[in-house]
C-alpha cells in the first residue's frame, strides 16, 4: 500500500504542535522513543523524525512527499519548494537585533557592521533590498551571545517572545519577515501520493476552521430577534428555534475567535440572553 511520507521537526515545539495536528486530523502514530521513522495505524502515513534544517533538502530529493516546517526555513533555504497550507502555529519573527546601549535609527546603521546569524541568504536578500552591506559571520548555534563577545554588532534571528534577547541585553530592531509552521511539498511527489496529500489537507483545513471559531447559543425575545441576527456570521446563516416559552427564540451560529468578545459585548446590548459558548472539535465545509 503506497503511504505519503512526511517530515517533521526531530525535537522542540514545532514537533509537539505537529503531532497535536496529526492526532486532531485523527492519524495516530505508532512512536517509541529517539525513533527516527515511524507509521500511522489509521492513515497510509510514514513520519520521518528530522533537524529542520535538513528538511527542505529531503523535499527537494524527494526522500519525502511533504513537511511540517516553519516558513522562515523555506525561505532561507528552500524558496523552489511549495506550501500547501498555512497551519496557524508556532508563529515568529525572523528580526535583527542589537546592544541596547547602541542608538538604532535605520537599516542604514548596519552598513559595514558584522552580523551573526544563522538566516544568511535572509539577511543578504533583505539588505541588499535595502541598500545596505554588511559582514555576515554564520553560525549554526545560539547567535545572541555573539555581540556579549565581540564577535558581531548586531545578529539576525528567530524571536517568539523577546525574552532571549532581553536576557542577553539586546533589543529587536529590523522585523524582517514573520513566520509561522506550513504544509510543504516536494517537487517530485507522485500523483498516487498527491491524492492522500489531498485527504491530508481536507482534514487539516476542518482542524483550522475549528480551532479559529466557537459555536454559540443563545436566546433572544422575538421583538429583538432581527437585531440579534443582523450582529451574528455564521456558516451559512444562523439556525433559528422556537422555545417552549412563546415570543422567544434560540439561536445557534459560528463565530470567528478573533471577533468573538466584540460580537458577545453586542449581541447583550441588543437583548440576548443565556448565551452558552461552545468549543468545536472539527469543522467539515
Amino acid at each position: 500500500m503506497t503511504k505519503i511520507r512526511i517530515a517533521i521537526q526531530k525535537s522542540g515545539r514545532l514537533n509537539e504542535e505537529s503531532l497535536q495536528i496529526l492526532k486532531d486530523c485523527g492519524i495516530s502514530i505508532d512512536n517509541g522513543k529517539d525513533q527516527l521513522k515511524a507509521s500511522s495505524r489509521n492513515f497510509p502515513m510514514e513520519v520521518f523524525y528530522l533537524r529542520n534544517g535538513d528538511i527542505p533538502q529531503y523535499l527537494r530529493d524527494g526522500v519525502v512527499d511533504i513537511a511540517i516546517i516553519g516558513e522562515n526555513v523555506l525561505i532561507e533555504k528552500g524558496e523552489d519548494i511549495s506550501i500547501a497550507e498555512k497551519l496557524g502555529f508556532s508563529k515568529c519573527k525572523v528580526s535583527l537585533a542589537v546592544p541596547k546601549s547602541f542608538k538604532y535609527n535605520s537599516v542604514k546603521d548596519f552598513e559595514g557592521k558584522r552580523i551573526a546569524t544563522s538566516y544568511p541568504n535572509t539577511v543578504i536578500n533583505y539588505l541588499k533590498d535595502k541598500g545596505v552591506s554588511a559582514d555576515l559571520h554564520i553560525i549554526s548555534g545560539s547567535v545572541e551571545i555573539a555581540p556579549n563577545i565581540g564577535l558581531a554588532d548586531g545578529i539576525c534571528d528567530i524571536v517568539s517572545s523577546g525574552s532571549t534577547l532581553f536576557k542577553n541585553n539586546l533589543k529587536e530592531v529590523e522585523v524582517m519577515l514573520t513566520s509561522e509552521a506550513v504544509l510543504a511539498v516536494s517537487p517530485k511527489i507522485s500523483e498516487e501520493r498527491k491524492e492522500l496529500l489531498e485527504k491530508l489537507r481536507f482534514r487539516i483545513q476542518s482542524v483550522l476552521k475549528a480551532r479559529g471559531s466557537k459555536y454559540v447559543l443563545l436566546n433572544a425575545p422575538n421583538d429583538k430577534l432581527e437585531k440579534v441576527l443582523s450582529l451574528l456570521p455564521g456558516m451559512r446563516s444562523p439556525t433559528v428555534l422556537p422555545l417552549a416559552e412563546e415570543g422567544w427564540s434560540s439561536v445557534h451560529t459560528v463565530i470567528n475567535k478573533d471577533s468573538f468578545w466584540e460580537v458577545i459585548d453586542e449581541l447583550k446590548k441588543a437583548g440576548a440572553e443565556g448565551i452558552l459558548v461552545c468549543p468545536i472539535e472539527k469543522m467539515v465545509l
